[in-house]
């Protein structure tokens, strides 16, 4: 008898994305391609998004289709929009719906849609080893990237998540700060990981930050000024990294103390691809109930969503 599986599509603003997961809720493939962004830049237009997934759709379904070889796939499910709320929508997105109807056709199968922030919320579950007692429960959750710094509290829903903002940046994302300061310094966009190798590598002492974090709502504007002072004053890439890190590991700190103030001791879930970052983890994991996903699950992917098209298509099943 064949294996049965689900098939998962995100067309985020920096990956082109499918994933593969098992009945038993096991993700088989995790298949990413990143869009390309030209040196010196610090994104890409929507435009020049759609284009890139056109061109890398694929690819992707290729290994896609090698991943599925021999099972059988009872549906498939794609992230629509970036948040699920009226008012949401990026272009970008249009791409991977296209290719997961066109898949779906062939085979004569149901598509379920679902956010790309489910998504993301969805796999660091998955990752975090703990997937199905955080699902019994409400829960807090950051989606941290370049797009997005929210604090999210989590109620699980037969098919994706009732999700409240309870917090988050007035202004610069975490991740679109660090990409400004990475450019700044001649690092390659994404900059995430160079400059995470860079900020371990330093040996002087980083400078206090001076965060500014007020009812569960932060500022990452400050952080872009306080480290072009600093670079221009030192020159200095691993001095400039390290505080970036620090910046943002004491604000991420800070938001974290508002969820308690507001839920206690409730478990916290950090996703999005700046949440990927070590150093980050290390200063926030010494809170108890506290959980991550592994990079390949925390950056954009796909796999969030073929584990909510699995667990939509169950409880419609039952």
């Amino acid at each position: 008898m064949k294996q049965t599986v689900y098939v998962g599509f995100d067309t985020s603003n920096y990956t082109t994305s499918a994933a593969v997961c098992s009945e038993e809720g096991r993700v088989l493939a995790n298949i990413r391609v990143p869009l390309p962004v030209r040196e010196g830049e610090r994104g890409l237009r929507q435009s020049d998004a759609v284009f890139a997934h056109t061109k890398n759709l694929p690819i992707v379904c290729e290994e896609l289709r090698a991943a599925v070889a021999g099972r059988r796939v009872l549906a498939v499910g794609v992230s629509t929009r970036p948040r699920w709320s009226e008012n949401s929508y990026m272009p970008c997105f249009l791409a991977g719906r296209a290719a997961a109807e066109a898949f779906a056709a062939g085979l004569e199968l149901p598509v379920r849609e679902f956010s790309h922030q489910d998504g993301h919320v969805m796999a660091a579950l998955y990752s975090s080893g703990e997937m199905n007692s955080l699902l019994s429960g409400r829960f807090a959750a950051f989606h941290v990237s370049g797009g997005t710094t929210d604090l999210l509290l989590c109620e699980p829903e037969t098919e994706r998540f009732k999700i409240t903002v309870i917090g988050g940046s007035a202004d610069l994302h975490a991740g679109q700060a660090i990409d400004r300061i990475g450019v700044m310094m001649g690092l390659r966009f994404p900059c995430g990981k160079e400059l995470e190798a860079l900020a371990a590598e330093n040996t002087q002492r980083v400078p206090t930050p001076k965060i500014s974090v007020r009812n569960g709502v932060c500022h990452f504007s400050g952080l872009e000024n306080l480290a072009q002072g600093l670079w221009q004053k030192t020159g200095d890439r691993s001095l400039v990294s390290a505080f970036s890190l620090e910046f943002c590991a004491r604000t991420l700190q800070k938001l974290t103390e508002h969820i308690d103030s507001v839920a206690a001791g409730i478990p916290v879930v950090y996703a999005g691809g700046v949440m990927s970052n070590r150093y980050l983890q290390s200063v926030l994991s010494k809170r108890p109930n506290t959980y991550f996903a592994e990079p390949s699950f925390s950056a954009d992917n796909a796999a969030g969503i073929a584990l909510l098209c699995r667990r939509a298509m169950m409880a419609g099943e039952e």
